[in-house]
């Protein structure tokens, strides 16, 4: 254990705080040498594996360098894969046909055992003074004692390539069942898992196909087995990118509202930033600017272009329910960016035929409200 935990070239290095998994597994396809980890981002979260040893020691060029992220999401799922209840009977099966191979290798070493003793009573048993004789049953000694260490190194070799006996099946079926639970609990320690990553893999071998620009990723199995794995590659940028629907939505909210009111409304539609955070008035002006949206400024003379439910009700004398229904029904233009959030009517689109006949229609037909009792106006103003 302490050799293994000194990070050589050939050991992997103690398990250590950091969240990135592969951390002393990942080698570089291109140099052999192992990629080296370093974090980034406002609180170091965000892992990123590159080839700089060369760069390091020497001033040589960089080979590869990918985001840490996507591998560990990768590997991750091919791992959660391998320890689900079916791997574990394959795994086990397995484990049978390697001692059936360990019983091969006995016998080849009892026959080897059997051949020295035999060669040696013959030495034994010849005249010394016949040294010819001798010297011809002692070279046959000597091979059937070098033939009995070579099985027994194999044997040695096949034992150390042996993992830990399996415990009984059953138990481990219902373990591994669990065991995505237990790997996306928060307080799953960030040791425990890689822990159980080197248990698994031996090492990943990593490289960058330029032309399909994928991340190639070669996963070495401690049961001598490996797994390719393919992962599109992401540009400088992408993968902290605002979603291209917040952006359309958010290009139509400033029409009505601020970026106040824009952060909330993200919010209550559960949407998240590109980093994975709360939408804040500062992050919704930081967003606009980067993408050249224009901010919401009410009409100076007060007669605003673009409306709220409430406030096209309002002009249109009506209940905004009954708006709000011809809205969904298709029978009066308007825009919906977010499925709990507000609906925007142009002025010009309330004062059509269509919006006067829908009016009008209300106000005539009792089943369908046609607004509100002054005694029972909302208290709080409403963008919706």
């Amino acid at each position: 254990m302490i050799s293994s935990n000194v990070p050589t070239s050939r050991h992997h290095g103690a398990p250590k705080h950091g969240d990135a998994l592969l951390a002393g597994l990942i080698r570089c396809k291109r140099c052999g040498r192992k990629l080296t980890l370093r974090y980034s981002g406002m609180e170091n979260h965000i892992p990123r594996y590159s080839c700089s040893r060369a760069w390091m020691d020497n001033g040589g060029a960089h080979c590869i360098a990918v985001g840490g992220l996507r591998v560990d999401d990768a590997i991750e799922e091919a791992l959660l894969g391998v320890v689900g209840p079916g791997a574990v009977a394959a795994a086990q099966g397995a484990r049978e046909r390697r001692d059936q191979v360990r019983d091969a290798l006995s016998r080849d070493l009892e026959a080897a055992r059997y051949a020295a003793d035999r060669a040696f009573r013959q030495y034994d048993a010849a005249d010394p003074a016949n040294r010819l004789v001798a010297s011809e049953l002692e070279a046959r000694w000597n091979r059937a004692l070098a033939h009995a260490a070579e099985v027994e190194a194999k044997i040695a070799m096949h034992d150390a390539a042996m993992p830990a006996p399996l415990a009984d099946p059953a138990s481990l079926g219902v373990l591994a069942s669990n065991l995505k639970t237990v790997w996306d609990a928060p307080t799953t320690d960030a040791r425990l898992k890689k822990r159980i990553v080197r248990t698994l893999i031996h090492e990943v071998v990593a490289d960058i196909d330029d032309a399909a620009s994928e991340i190639v990723l070669v996963v070495y199995w401690v049961g001598r087995a490996h797994s390719e794995l393919r992962l599109p590659k992401r540009r400088r940028g992408q993968r902290n990118s605002t979603s291209a629907d917040i952006v359309q939505a958010v290009r139509q909210l400033v029409l009505i509202a601020s970026d106040d009111l824009i952060a909330g409304l993200l919010n209550r539609n559960g949407l998240k930033t590109g980093n994975g955070n709360r939408w804040t008035r500062e992050r919704v002006t930081s967003m606009r600017s980067n993408y050249h949206i224009p901010v919401f400024k009410p009409a100076e003379d007060g007669i605003e272009p673009w409306l709220n439910l409430g406030n096209a009700a309002k002009l249109l004398k009506i209940a905004p329910k009954t708006l709000r229904l011809a809205a969904e029904a298709g029978e009066i233009e308007s825009i919906h960016p977010l499925p709990d959030g507000p609906w925007i009517l142009a002025r010009t689109w309330l004062i059509t035929t269509a919006a006067q006949s829908i009016a009008e229609r209300a106000r005539q037909n009792p089943k369908y409200p046609a607004g509100s009792h002054p005694a029972q106006q909302n208290l709080f103003s409403s963008i919706t």
